[in-house]
């Protein structure tokens, strides 16, 4: 395993100076583009949307964006993934699509299921390699390199369905997974077909000390909570006493501060924190460089990309946009505006608005970092609370109290006209002292929620319960563990479900 250890070493080294002369000018969308396009075009969708047309056009984006409306899940579902999905051939991309990848969200609303295609599994197939060579740069020891990658991710086990197959993500890339990456992934099939995820924690737990593992990877409420679980189990100091090599994190899907002092209280050497953006319609982003704040966007992986500044001239009060035909590309976007992501891929999707905002941390470097959900944020009577001032005013109060926060939600209280946070607290807080600090956090960092505070909306209410009743929430709900995220900013069919758990609960 050592010799296997030094030859990955060197490979990642060879890996990261070709890609390293890559370039990601905007030449990169132009040309994935006219590829989409070109591969489309005698599908059902690329013949009503005259794609021949488009590629014959001098301006192949503006055409495009003329032809082709912005559509949501629910609008792209009932015209054309429905059809897809019965097993229609050549109609919205070329042949048949034959997985589909189950993505619930944080919304609420039934699973998702988003077309995955050969071409598709390929692009996640070329990100990850690529993402290894990363590990060049990092300068870790050699024992490193022998370890293996520990992935808390959902069942791999797909289902049959009349037309195609369907599952998690990672069983649909596990599936084309070479046999040669199987000594270094854990947990090995038997365990990844579990589907309880209890039972699936418990083997993991079980395994542990036979498993020598170097990176592990996750949504961090489910990876943490594995880690604080293996410690208690075997009465351990830290994790490394079980797994000296554990040296790097991969992290998606959620904002990471608040859940890192939790992380250092189970480690005794620095695990290196490296993002991802990785989601079922496609493998976006990833940190190229531990010490960058924001994850580099690919532009040359089979997606295009557009990007509509959320604000009023865009999308109304409840988040829904105003123009389906108006959106910017990577070479006209600006530095520190929230963006809604809209993408087209080599699955099948076409201006497809993902639901996700983005923010450019660097724009040469096309870095980008995930600030909020088009549909979760709050504005009762015009603050617009987003997720990134929500985030930013508990890591300030959670740094002043000496505390941890990594659970919360919040809902507007439209009866008491205030905002309702639920925070998840194991340490002892002053609960008014508390309030008064996130309230003048929060002031601070947003100027309509400061003049709306003064005039209009009333003091906020703050619950506080222990982390472990957000889990218990996910579990009533059906939605423990695997991709699953407690919803931060509550609807009101969320608000229902949850007031109902807590009120019965408590």
């Amino acid at each position: 395993m050592a010799i296997i250890g030094k030859l990955i070493k060197k490979s990642t080294a060879i890996g990261f100076k070709r890609n390293a002369k890559k370039n990601s000018e905007y030449k990169n969308q132009l040309s994935s583009l006219s590829s989409l396009l070109e591969i489309a075009k005698i599908t059902k969708f690329g013949m009503v949307h005259s794609f021949h047309e488009i590629l014959k056009n001098t301006d192949v984006v503006s055409k495009f964006q003329k032809n082709v409306p912005i559509t949501d899940y629910e609008e792209f579902y009932g015209k054309w993934l429905n059809q897809t999905l019965l097993g229609a051939k050549n109609h919205t991309w070329k042949g048949k699509i034959k997985y589909f990848a189950l993505s619930s969200g944080t919304t609420g609303s039934p699973s998702k299921k988003l077309p995955i295609s050969i071409e598709m599994i390929r692009s996640f197939q070329k990100t990850s390699i690529n993402q290894l060579t990363l590990l060049h740069e990092l300068n870790l020891a050699e024992s490193f390199f022998s370890a293996s990658v520990l992935t808390v991710g959902g069942s791999i086990e797909l289902s049959k369905k009349d037309k195609h197959i369907e599952g998690d993500l990672s069983g649909i890339l596990k599936k084309h997974t070479s046999l040669l990456a199987t000594p270094f992934t854990k947990p090995g099939n038997r365990i990844s077909r579990i589907k309880n995820w209890d039972d699936k924690i418990k083997a993991i737990i079980e395994k542990a000390p036979k498993w020598n593992i170097g990176i592990i990877a996750g949504i961090p409420s489910w990876c943490i909570l594995l880690m604080e679980e293996i410690v208690e189990h075997y009465q351990l100091t830290s994790i490394h006493d079980i797994w000296p090599n554990l040296s790097i994190y991969v992290h998606g899907g959620v904002f990471m501060d608040p859940y890192v002092s939790r992380l250092n209280k189970l480690t005794k050497t620095e695990i290196i924190l490296m993002d991802t953006y990785l989601a079922s319609e496609g493998y976006f982003a990833y940190q190229a460089n531990p010490k960058s704040q924001g994850m580099k966007l690919l532009l040359n992986n089979g997606i295009f990309y557009e990007f509509i500044p959320f604000n009023s001239d865009f999308f109304d009060e409840n988040g829904e946009l105003l123009d389906k035909k108006k959106a910017y590309t990577i070479n006209e976007v600006k530095k520190d505006i929230d963006y809604a992501l809209v993408i087209s891929t080599n699955a099948g999707l076409w201006r497809y608005l993902l639901g996700d905002l983005v923010r450019f941390e660097n724009i040469v470097k096309r870095e980008i970092k995930i600030t909020g959900r088009i549909k979760q944020f709050l504005s009762l009577c015009g603050e617009h609370l987003s997720l990134d001032n929500i985030y930013q005013a508990l890591l300030l109060v959670s740094t002043h109290f000496k505390i941890s926060i990594s659970e919360f939600t919040i809902y507007a209280d439209i009866d008491n006209l205030c905002h309702h946070w639920f925070l998840g607290i194991d340490e002892e807080v002053n609960q008014i002292e508390l309030l008064l600090a996130l309230d003048k956090h929060i002031t601070s960092l947003n100027d309509d929620y400061a003049y709306v505070r003064k005039y209009n909306l009333n003091t906020p209410i703050i619950s506080i319960l222990k982390t472990s009743k957000f889990h218990d929430f996910l579990a009533f709900q059906g939605k423990k563990g695997s991709q699953n995220k407690m919803p931060r900013v509550l609807n009101e069919t969320q608000k229902v479900d949850w007031l109902f758990f807590i009120n019965g609960s408590l």
